[in-house]
């Protein structure tokens, strides 16, 4: 039976933050070794469950060695980086003869020594697999595609969706390609096309025009004759690296020119479409005044303190807009375990004067400072069972503490800074979603995944921060120029 080794390293990295990632924050999210991956990942919602699951139905013996998983921060340390690749290469040494490899990049890992950490960690496997050894992976298509990533496997296929509903099919579909590729039925080979530009991450959800109509080109690719897969890249804005951008990746059956024909043919539709694909930017007093007249429950995205972007998760530049004005009622979450520490100390059901968030830096807003009364206090532990935005299903918020005023504003206080991809983080703590008029969520289209399933109406709003949606904002000195929308006066061919 052939022998197929598993391997997953997954990072966003914000490299507009001032905090870099240790290797603390992946032993406190995911860092596993051999038979602890098969484990967490046999009921999750993820790719490498598709991998175990489409190897066995391939009758291939599917080779568990690393997965890595860290929720998305800084830059990762020197140390941190040459440490978790010691693990994964040693791992590969001790796994004995493979026939082929299932690999997870996120594709927007940075390591402070190496800014394309995902291309640097797949060549140093490839270095040591050799050659001839197939090599097929799924991406996040938020991800910056590198040519060393493409150079450095066979086949690579991003999730379809944004937000992230499909990775479990997008692992079975990497682990069909394997035992394709080992039955020597099929002989993957792939190319990228690059066009200058960086698609707004404000239109990057696939449901929504005018990625949508995009997403469709991508999809009649798949139907070309002697096309295996098709992938767009949306980008990561975030990263200031020579890599960030939007891109195409076009995998073919042994025919390197198709594919880089199709990439280019691609990555000309792609800027082509470049205009509406550069984003709708809606200030806070808009976005709150529009909230009030809209069907509730209005989701109001605060793209700014996108805490699946990297961001501290204690932007306070919508709730200060809510307790002004009193609209609502409002959800809002905010993560300042002083608050809770405080919360606590003042006890349930009473009453007191709190400074919530705003701890970071100024960039994100100034401490939110009013009376609020202790509703509750709770260990912050919840599960969700449905597919949502990154497979997640298992949440840990630490010490929670829910908090309302007579202004109609609600604030869950949390421990940790946890992404909002489950309305459990509500309901949970017996909270309502239907009963807010306004449900603030830290992200930009992941929610969507949980939240629309309540919210009749998003808005999408441009609030300050490390990930603000304007992305012309950030102070960029590594991205590659020129480029759309920094430079719009330009022109590009394939």
């Amino acid at each position: 039976m052939p022998r197929v080794g598993i391997i997953a390293l997954i990072q966003e990295s914000n490299t507009f933050l001032r905090g870099s990632t240790s290797l603390k924050h992946f032993q406190d999210d995911l860092l596993l070794l051999g038979a602890d991956v098969r484990r967490q990942f046999a009921t999750a919602h993820h790719e490498i469950r598709g991998f175990f699951d489409g190897l066995s139905e391939a009758g291939l013996e599917a080779v568990p060695l690393f997965a890595a998983r860290a929720l998305p921060y800084g830059a990762i340390e020197p140390a941190a980086f040459e440490a978790l690749c010691g693990m994964m290469l040693q791992e590969l040494r001790d796994a004995g003869p493979l026939d082929g490899l299932l690999v997870a990049p996120h594709g927007a890992t940075v390591a402070e020594s190496y800014p394309d950490a995902d291309g640097e960690w797949l060549s140093r496997v490839r270095q040591y697999v050799g050659p001839d050894l197939p090599i097929i992976g799924t991406l996040d298509p938020h991800g910056n595609l590198s040519p060393q990533m493409v150079e450095s496997t066979n086949a690579l296929v991003a999730y379809r969706t944004n937000p992230h509903i499909d990775q479990e099919q997008r692992g079975l579909e990497a682990a069909e390609l394997m035992a394709r590729t080992l039955g020597g039925r099929i002989r993957p080979v792939q190319a990228a096309c690059f066009p200058p530009m960086a698609m707004n991450i404000e239109r990057q959800c696939t449901t929504e025009s005018p990625c949508r109509e995009l997403v469709g080109c991508f999809n009649q690719m798949r139907d070309r004759e002697g096309v295996l897969a098709a992938s767009l890249m949306l980008g990561f804005p975030y990263a200031d690296v020579a890599e960030m951008g939007s891109s195409a990746l076009v995998v073919t059956d042994g025919q390197p020119e198709l594919s880089q024909r199709l990439a280019d043919e691609l990555g000309r539709e792609m800027w082509n479409r470049r205009q509406g694909l550069a984003g709708h930017f809606l200030s806070v007093d808009d976005a709150v005044r529009q909230a009030a007249r809209l069907a509730g429950p209005v989701c109001m995205l605060d793209m700014g303190d996108n805490v699946g972007g990297g961001s501290p998760g204690d932007g306070t530049w919508i709730a200060h807009e809510l307790n002004r004005t009193g609209i609502g009622p409002a959800f809002v979450c905010i993560d300042d375990a002083f608050t809770v520490k405080a919360a606590e100390a003042t006890g349930v059901g009473k009453a007191a004067r709190f400074s919530i968030g705003g701890r970071t830096d100024d960039l994100h807003g100034a401490p939110l400072e009013a009376e609020f009364e202790v509703q509750q206090l709770a260990d912050g532990r919840y599960t969700e069972t449905e597919v949502r935005h990154g497979g997640f299903t298992e949440f840990d918020q630490g010490r929670t503490a829910v908090l309302t005023n007579g202004n109609g504003l609600t604030v869950m206080v949390t421990s940790k800074r946890t992404p909002p991809f489950s309305l459990r983080q509500l309901t949970a703590f017996g909270l309502d979603p239907r009963q807010f008029q306004i449900l603030v969520a830290k992200g930009v289209n992941a929610p969507l995944a949980a939240y629309s399933a309540v919210c009749p109406s998003i808005l999408r709003v441009n609030t300050r921060g490390v990930t603000v949606a304007d992305m012309t904002q950030l102070p960029f000195r590594h991205r590659r120029r020129p480029m759309f929308p920094f430079e719009g006066a330009m022109t590009w061919s394939a």
